[in-house]
Formats: structure tokens, sequence, C-alpha cells
């Protein structure tokens, strides 16, 4: 794979975007920053990461989506060649928050964000972001965080992990055409919280109380109500409370 290593950026996958769009980048591109200054997270959410400490870096991944009904599968596959990465470092009890969020126990540990772009030639191109809480332990204005040094108190090798999961994420790309129902189960396997109630927050601010029941084909999540309906909700929708 391609690696572009930078010292500090406002963006890896705004710079990774912009590079793409100007050059004909080889597939796996990756570009990994040491400080990150405007991060971002799901829906507009700033992703903090103390420099030097984390995992910041986006990846090219082209020739994979073709269609825009199924660009929830990009988020599938990342999702789990991050937990299986960590899972061979002996990271313990690792889960995905819906969309994928990647937690130990009850604690975030990293987050991914996927740009999509549709080419002119209806190709769809992605530029994966992920941010992964490493060595840093110092998390005071954010109590949902963690990171494996703390959950493992050892220091880990932050610089390896790219090879790792890009090496998990060709893999599962490879596989996708004959494996993708193993690869949705696994993943509705990890999903955080799955089957157990939780209390969420709608567009108006409502709590209200559901189990989560599985996720669509286009990535919507799938929660069973009070009333014993299922209802479907996008990411802008709903929030759990955990």
């Amino acid at each position: 794979m391609k690696l572009i290593k930078l010292d500090a950026i406002d963006s890896t996958n705004d710079f990774l975007k912009a590079l793409s769009s100007q050059d004909e980048l080889d597939n796996f591109t990756v570009v990994t920053a040491e400080n990150q200054t405007k991060g971002k997270g799901q829906m507009g959410a700033k992703w903090e990461s103390e420099s030097g400490k984390n995992l910041i870096m986006s990846v090219l991944v082209k020739d994979f989506l073709y269609d825009n009904e199924q660009v929830f599968n990009i988020s599938i596959i990342v999702s789990l060649a991050v937990i299986e990465t960590l899972k061979s470092l002996d990271i313990p009890n690792l889960s995905i928050k819906w969309p994928n969020d990647i937690m130990s126990y009850n604690k975030k540990i990293g987050g991914i964000l996927i740009e999509n772009t549709i080419k002119s030639d209806g190709r769809i191109v992605s530029v994966v972001g992920l941010g992964l809480n490493v060595n840093q332990i110092n998390f005071e204005h954010l109590p949902n965080a963690s990171s494996l040094k703390v959950i493992c108190n050892v220091d880990f090798d932050k610089d390896s992990l790219p090879f790792f999961i890009i090496k998990k994420i060709r893999e599962k790309i490879e596989l996708w055409e004959t494996n993708s129902a193993l690869f949705w189960k696994e993943y509705f396997n990890s999903l955080f919280r799955k089957g157990i109630p939780t209390v969420f927050k709608n567009l108006e601010n409502q709590n209200f109380m559901g189990i989560i029941q599985g996720v669509s084909s286009t990535g919507k999540i799938q929660i069973l109500l009070e009333d014993d309906s299922v209802s479907e909700f996008d990411i802008k929708e709903i929030q759990m409370h955990y």
C-alpha cells in the first residue's frame, strides 16, 4: 500500500479527498498524521486526539461500491477489520456501536467516518477515516472515551496498525461476493447493546426505550419499541444513551 505520513494536518480525510480528485491514486492509499487540527466525527462532531499518541488515518477505497444503496457495506468491512485487528492484540470486550464506533467494554476507543463520492461515470470512491485511541491516557473531558493503553496498561506500536487494518480490509473486499452474508452476521453479532433494553433520544429530544433488533441493508438501525413495533432510524434521527 502507498503510505503518506504527515506531521500535522487539518483533516486526513479532507487531504486524501483533495489528493484523489487531482491525481489517479492507487487503491488503498493511506494517509496518517501525528496531529489533526480539525478531525471530524459523525454528524459534524469534532474528533479530539492528543498529538503523537493515537492512530489517525484515512484510506482510499475504490472499485468496490457501484450502487448507492450498498454504501453501508464498506462500513461493515472497515469496522470488522478494526475489530479483528484489535482482537489479535488481545483488546478485551470489543463491540461496534452502530453504525461504526469501536468500543471496549462501554468505552469508545475508535471512530470511523466514511465519505463517499460518486464520480461522473457512476463509480463510488470512498475515503475512510479512522481515529483510534492508542496510547493517550488523559480523557478528562471525554468521560465515555478510553484507549488501548488505558484498557490494557501497556504501550502499543501505533505505526504498525495501519498495515494490519488495511490487510484485513483488502481480504474482506476480496471475499465480499461470496461471504457478504457471513460478514453481515458478524457485524450484527458485534453490535454494542444488541438485544438489551436501551434509552434512545429522537429528533424531538424525547427519550424512549427500545431494543436493537438489527440493521437494514441501507444501514438503518432497527429498534423494537415498547408497543412491539419495529422502527428504522437513520444516524441523524437517533442518539443512544449508555
